[in-house]
């Protein structure tokens, strides 16, 4: 069934060097970076088939393995079947995952969502949500439709509601590492909240949050310095898009240009690193995805970063574009503080450390699966070696069910 991609094998290059991540030391480069399934309950709790896909995914001794995006709060808008870090059961659910994970002796991360004006409008009115977001302007006439017709128009976040969202979010973090994990990751990318204050196109503010490009970094600065106080800057984290056209953002063709803001945003960041409050990473989505990239931003770059932030990098976004060379995963990791994410291959190679290691063909993915609620395409993937034995229709009609206790 599998269509396979031949490869070279990577064992003898920087991917398989150990690197130091906040406190923890990795055993290779390669991360697993945040892809949004929807295998959760319908109450947002982590399900049985979440913990099969992260633990057949961390079996290689030091991996990070970051999560999708988890809703980290009710006040920031809701999507069907997305796991949550907000009630206790939430939290006691994810630790099972989380101590699987450990068992297998690599690491994890736990990526913070917070959707803002692209949350799914009706599921959210259902779930008791207003839809919020940083200004009151849709990202398409798409969205704007789908929320008129639910009756839940989007309106903007007054400023006392985003003084608490701050205190809400740092919360969510603790709750993440109550749940075990080694690391907190903000979704600062692909046009979801984080994205839509750093846009001049989408911050239409005129409070403290909106304006310069120092008020459009002000809410996710003021996140990163709470969230630091309370579990240590060691554990937190950001993934940035800044050339990425995706759910109503503009990059370059915005008001203001994604240097000025990143820049910006990056030497933030580096102050407080050169203050002893260094984060543990910076993730990047490498302007390479024709799904999220239109017109001249195929020519633009993530160098820049580099020349600002001098910490841990992960860049991901098609490294697999001119295997079996891995020209452009092998250029990036020269520096030595950057590691390699792969999302859509992870997904469909269980077992893809290995298979880089040892140059083993790897399985083409399935798109059409991704975002589904089945088993199938989720945890139906064979690894190298190991014979298909699934059957197509009992997966296909498997869902989530609760983890064992």
């Amino acid at each position: 069934m599998f269509n396979l991609v031949n490869i070279k094998p990577l064992i003898n290059t920087k991917v398989f060097e150990a690197i130091k991540v906040g406190k923890n030391q990795l055993q290779n480069r390669v991360v697993f970076v945040p892809s949004t399934r929807y295998r959760a309950l319908d109450d947002h709790t982590p399900s049985d088939l979440q913990l099969q896909y992260y633990d057949d995914r961390s079996k290689d001794p030091g991996t990070l393995i970051i999560t999708e995006g988890v809703l980290a709060t009710d006040k920031t808008g809701s999507a069907s079947r997305a796991p949550a870090i907000i009630t206790e059961k939430h939290v006691q659910e994810w630790k099972k995952i989380t101590d699987k994970i450990h068992e297998n002796q690599s690491f994890a991360s736990l990526q913070l969502w917070a959707l803002g004006r692209v949350a799914d409008a009706a599921l959210s009115k259902k779930e008791g949500q207003q839809l919020k977001g940083v200004s009151a302007i849709y990202s398409d006439e798409a969205y704007e439709k789908k929320a008129k017709e639910a009756g839940n128009e989007l309106e903007a976040y007054t400023t006392e509601e985003l003084d608490q969202l701050v205190e809400e979010l740092t919360d969510a973090a603790k709750r993440a590492v109550d749940a075990g994990f080694d690391y907190v990751e903000l979704h600062g990318a692909t046009g979801y909240l984080f994205n839509q204050f750093f846009e001049a196109s989408s911050n239409k503010r005129t409070d403290k949050y909106g304006g310069s490009v120092e008020n459009r970094s002000r809410f996710t600065l003021n996140v990163i310095d709470r969230i630091s106080e309370e579990i240590g800057a060691d554990k937190v984290a950001i993934r940035f898009s800044p050339w990425l056209q995706f759910n109503g953002m503009k990059s370059s063709k915005d008001e203001v240009h994604p240097l000025v803001t990143y820049g910006y945003i990056l030497s933030e960041l580096q102050k407080r690193a050169d203050a002893g409050k260094a984060l543990a990473y910076v993730s990047l989505i490498e302007p390479r995805i024709p799904e999220m990239l239109f017109g001249e931003d195929r020519d633009a770059s993530n160098d820049f970063v580099k020349l600002i932030w001098k910490g841990t990098l992960i860049r991901s976004g098609n490294y697999t574009y001119d295997v079996p060379e891995f020209k452009d995963l092998l250029k990036d990791l020269e520096d030595g503080r950057t590691l390699a994410g792969f999302s859509r291959y992870f997904i469909a190679n269980p077992d893809l450390v290995n298979r880089l290691r040892d140059g083993k063909s790897l399985n083409k993915y399935d798109r059409s699966t991704f975002y589904t609620n089945q088993n199938w395409g989720y945890n139906t993937y064979p690894n190298a070696d190991e014979e298909e034995s699934f059957d197509e229709e009992a997966e296909r009609t498997r869902e989530a069910a609760p983890i064992a206790n």
